[in-house]
């Protein structure tokens, strides 16, 4: 038959025939016009009788035998997964495929629906939309903060006016490099909202101070701005010298991170720039005939906002005598008070072991993918019935006003293309996916899943229940695994490897916090062999190819060794013809052992045919269901999650099991730890090696700027007590550090040390002065309180609606804005209090270390005279 269709059914041109004048396309029939027309093929003749394919077979417009049901709601149809690449906008793919679809429906039939389901897009859009708010929420609560401490709005509006042009600068920039707005670009944006404002306060601030002191404005504007122009350009230069290591990250990391600090790095120089043109001329624009200080003419009537203001500046005057008086009374106990505040910010330091490692947060996606796996061998008809009493269960656990949709995939899909790109884990028909999408407005999708993780196994004892990552995020970062922890044996002793390995389970299994854990190979498949007697084959006229061409075609059909097609003349389909027994006629062993086996070729003719029971024996066998490959060895997956518990942890207790099973691996297996812990923790050395390198980096920049080893050292002295907030923030709130909160930090180390400069070179210009050193570490914190205050409440302010971690998405940059706040808040005691003590401390030893020096020398100096 497969001879008879591949001979009778022809897609070959013909060519051209010239008669005469004219040229004429010559045309066969090699190919039927219409699918019945196949049946009148003729197979064979004997006798004067000629056989034709509908005498031995039904030719129809069929389907491959079905490994794969999809089911929305019960309702079975067909699903088709969209994929982008990576240089394409998720929001453009989308909305360009909405688009299409209307166009698309109307050249279906009318009973067909389509329906679009787990849009990545909403959740991408609202990611987006909320790091948007967070910025503009930040941008308005950070002018608020500088309306208040300024009291002018005309001040305000110049500060408030370099955050847009500062950002759209950034925009340009990072189109001009191919980046795209996206959750990590407006994520550096939001980050730098708080200290975009940073040089314009500090530059109108410092105006201002002139304008109190009685000078004209364009002097002030002059002596203002200049008196600063070289702070604020190392503060710049020290925010963005800390992102440098990032750009040196490997793998995901250094795709997330980087451009988030370009967009940081950009926007900063874009407001340093500002600061230094459009600020300064705006002030001498808008506040000509104002001296900024909301001072009304004698009688006239004061406004809503000056009374604030009045009100709120005899506040802070209060608060800076009661500083000043502090920290006056610190400077005379500075040693104690030093060694206890360093000795503090150390012990802090002690809460980062305590305090878990992930990777990235959990993003609450509002969405499940539950995987179940039955017994291996399951067919696809008996998946479709134990789905459906999974998804009843699943609608007894999950309320009803909680749960949108339900979408069964099940089984394998019948192209390898389909498989490459799935990251389910599934590999044969016993597999099934079911997607539950929950409602807006839902309450906390881990508690479904704790429930249904808890539930379903008592339900049904024997199923394989676990869950994978539903939203893109964890997806992306789990490069294509179905889970964050992979333990892969790898090796030819394939026994002894899956022995260890399902011993490994049950030990992993008792770790806290570790759920989900499997093996993902089966090998326990059920098999038929059958075994050839070839020298019977061989006594009949038949041969193994025989056999085993017969059985192939039977079993798998002809589209695999001998591919044939047919076109539709109608509509231009290529459809492929596939010649195979019916699925159902091949129920039983008997039936199997009933297909008849023929000779090929010549032979066929000659040699009656057999049946295949009277060519083999039958035995019952077991083999792998799937067989997996790492570098081409052999490779067994111990796949495992993490729940109520940091990553890390996990990760390490299966590290150690790991060591422990090591020595009683067979010769050449090996046994490694993979998946996203892998990544997790090459990236944190990659950023905790930055955080150092940027430590380093701004030591070096203060030094360059300062022509000085020891107040480089006094400005950095400020970085510890960073650290230790940043700790005692990610513990009170219950957050395990990630890479968003290294990032933070590192983010923090500039932020913190700009402000400590500020300080200390206030008091160096108080110093060459002739002032004391504790006199001029007392006016430096005393003067340059109002600016720190400010600047470290609009970075502080900035970060707030970023740390609360509300919206979609939102979770993912949470511990950013949580660490950028915390050491924040202690860097800025630490600016204000324990940079002036150690800026005393040290120059007053120095000052006496040089005056015994030159008492010694004097007194050497003077003997000699007296000799003389």
């Amino acid at each position: 038959m497969v001879n008879a269709v591949n001979l009778q059914n022809l897609i070959l041109p013909s060519g051209t025939a010239k008669f005469a004048g004219t040229e004429y396309t010559v045309r066969m029939n090699g190919s039927p016009e219409a699918i019945a027309a196949l049946n009148d093929l003729p197979v064979r003749t004997s006798g004067g009788v000629t056989t034709y394919l509908k005498d031995v077979a039904y030719v129809r417009d069929g389907f491959v035998p079905q490994t794969n049901i999809v089911r929305q709601d019960g309702a079975r149809g067909v699903l088709l997964s969209v994929l982008k690449n990576g240089g394409a906008s998720t929001l453009d793919i989308v909305a360009n495929l909405k688009a299409l679809l209307p166009r698309v429906e109307t050249t279906l039939p009318s009973d067909i629906k389509l329906q679009l389901l787990f849009d990545q897009s909403v959740f991408v859009k609202a990611a987006v939309q909320g790091v948007v708010f967070e910025a503009l929420l930040a941008a308005g609560l950070t002018a608020a903060m500088v309306l208040l401490f300024l009291g002018n709005w005309r001040s305000t509006v110049i500060i408030a006016l370099t955050i847009p042009l500062s950002i759209l600068a950034s925009i340009q920039l990072l189109y001009l490099l191919g980046q795209t707005l996206n959750l990590m670009t407006l994520g550096g944006l939001a980050l730098s909202v708080g200290i975009l404002v940073d040089q314009a306060i500090v530059t109108i601030e410092n105006i201002e101070r002139h304008l109190h002191l009685g000078k004209p404005l364009e002097e002030a504007i002059m002596v203002g701005a200049g008196e600063i122009g070289v702070p604020a350009f190392v503060s710049t230069l020290v925010v963005c010298i800390v992102f440098v290591p990032m750009f040196f990250l490997s793998g995901v990391a250094k795709f997330l991170f980087v451009p988030l600090g370009e967009a940081v790095v950009f926007a900063m120089v874009a407001s340093y720039i500002l600061s230094r043109t459009l600020v300064p001329t705006l002030v001498m624009l808008l506040m000509r005939g104002s001296h900024g200080t909301g001072t009304p003419a004698p009688g006239a009537r004061q406004s809503a906002l000056q009374r604030v203001y009045r009100a709120f500046d005899r506040q802070f005057e209060r608060v800076r005598a009661a500083y000043t008086a502090l920290l006056e009374a610190l400077l005379a106990k500075r040693g104690v008070f030093g060694l206890a505040f360093l000795a503090f910010c150390l012990l802090s330091c002690g809460l980062y072991p305590v305090l878990g490692r992930d990777f990235f947060p959990t993003v609450d996606a509002g969405q499940i993918r539950l995987h179940l796996r039955a017994a291996t061998g399951t067919r696809i008809e008996e998946m479709a019935r134990l789905a459906d009493d999974v998804e009843a269960v699943i609608r007894e656990l999950v309320p009803k006003d909680q749960l949108e949709t339900v979408l069964d995939n099940l089984g394998v899909p019948n192209s390898g293309i389909n498989l490459s790109y799935s990251n389910a884990g599934t590999f044969g028909t016993l597999d099934g996916e079911i997607l539950l999408s929950l409602r807006k407005g839902h309450r906390p999708t881990e508690e479904f899943v704790t429930i249904l993780r808890r539930e379903l196994p008592k339900r049904f004892p024997g199923i394989e229940f676990f869950f994978q990552p539903a939203d893109i995020v964890t997806q992306i970062l789990n490069f294509g695994l179905p889970s964050a922890i992979d333990v892969q044996f790898t090796g030819s002793a394939m026994a002894e490897n899956a022995r260890l390995a399902a011993e490994l389970v049950k030990k992993i299994r008792q770790i806290p916090g570790a759920v989900d854990v499997h093996i993902h190979q089966r090998f326990d498949a059920p098999a038929v062999n059958l075994q050839m007697d070839r020298t019977r084959l061989q006594q009949m006229g038949l041969s193994a190819q025989n056999v085993g061409q017969n059985v192939l075609v039977s079993l798998s059909g002809s589209s695999q060794t001998a591919p044939a097609f047919w076109l539709n003349p109608q509509n231009g389909v290529v459809y492929q013809i596939a010649v195979q027994t019916p699925q159902y006629k091949v129920d039983s062993l008997d039936a199997l052992l009933n297909v008849p086996v023929a000779g090929s070729g010549g032979a066929a003719s000659a040699t009656q045919s057999q049946l295949l029971g009277n060519l083999v024996e039958a035995t019952p066998a077991r083999q792998p269901a799937v067989v997996s490959r790492y570098n081409i060895s052999p490779a067994v997956d111990v796949y495992a999650a993490v729940q109520g518990t940091d990553l890390a942890s996990v990760a390490a207790e299966v590290q150690r099991l790991v060591d422990e099973i090591r020595p009683r691996l067979p010769r050449g297996s090996q046994v490694v730890l993979r998946g996203q812990v892998e990544t997790m923790q090459s990236s944190f050395i990659g950023l905790g090696v930055g955080l150092a390198m940027a430590i380093v980096l701004v030591y070096l920049l203060v030094v360059v700027n300062f022509q000085s080893w020891i107040d480089a050292v006094i400005i950095v002295a400020a970085l510890p007590a960073a650290l230790a907030g940043i700790a005692w923030m990610l513990f009170v709130t219950g957050t395990t550090l990630s890479v968003p909160a290294l990032t933070g930090a590192i983010m923090t180390m500039g932020v913190a040390t700009a402000n400590s400069i500020l300080l200390v070179s206030f008091a160096r210009q108080r110093r060459d002065e002739g002032a004391a050193p504790a006199l001029a570490a007392r006016d430096a914190g005393a003067t340059r309180i109002r600016p720190v205050l400010m600047t470290a409440l609009a970075m502080i302010i900035g970060m707030i609606p970023m740390a609360l971690g509300i919206g979609e998405g939102a979770e993912q940059n949470a511990p950013l804005g949580r660490a950028v706040i915390g050491g924040l808040v202690f860097a800025t005691v630490s600016t204000l209090l324990f940079v002036p003590v150690v800026y005393a401390g040290v120059h007053d030893r120095l000052l006496r270390r040089r005056a015994r020096i030159e008492r010694s020398h004097a007194g050497a100096v003077a003997p000699h005279l007296q000799e003389s």
